[in-house]
């Protein structure tokens, strides 16, 4: 048994330095090098100040911003230390009451809308932190934007249109817009009055 401790006492300490320290800083190295952008977290900076991260979702609340997704990560949605989904079940009353609440508030913020509401709108993602919402969410937020910011409608659909990324290599996901970057683009073109 004597002779077993020292070899297993060197591989253990062999195998913590390679991939404890070796790997990782290679692979961190390596990553500051060709992606530096996204090996920082994706950080977006406006007027010289980092202003959030265009992977993780945050609240908006205000007429003249597009409104993100709702959130489960903490007790005030968008707490990216909380990370999770509410996995609460299509029949859990909690859930149900939650989305009829979520419905009477998006209509009366976006009166103008009369058609159905998109379900990204209504729905969690599953991290909570969610950055995108469809194109028809985005869409069907427009006419409130646009009379907040005391623009045309057409120009926010242009706006939309212009930050509405395809499918990722063609065919995967969903078409999408990024709300963090859209809303620091209507602040760019737009400015609130």
């Amino acid at each position: 048994m004597r002779f077993q401790i020292g070899p297993a006492f060197r591989i253990t300490l062999f195998m913590t330095i390679l991939t404890g320290v070796i790997y990782p800083g290679m692979v961190t190295g390596i990553c500051q090098m060709l992606f530096p952008h996204r090996a920082n977290g994706s950080l977006v900076d406006f007027d010289g100040s980092t202003v959030g991260s265009a992977l993780i979702g945050q609240s908006f609340t205000k007429p003249q911003y597009f409104h993100p997704r709702p959130s489960a990560a903490g007790n005030d949605g968008y707490d990216a230390s909380a990370s999770n989904a509410s996995n609460l079940g299509p029949t859990n009353q909690k859930l149900i009451d939650r989305v009829k609440a979520d419905v009477v508030k998006f209509r009366q913020e976006n009166p103008g809308y009369q058609d159905p509401i998109p379900a990204d709108l209504l729905t969690t993602s599953a991290s909570g932190l969610d950055p995108d919402i469809s194109p028809a969410s985005a869409l069907a937020q427009a006419p409130r934007v646009a009379q907040a910011r005391g623009a045309a409608l057409d120009q926010i659909k242009q706006l939309i249109e212009a930050h509405t990324e395809g499918r990722q290599w063609g065919f995967l996901g969903e078409p999408r817009v990024n709300v963090l970057e859209l809303n620091l683009a209507l602040n760019q073109h737009f400015p609130v009055r």
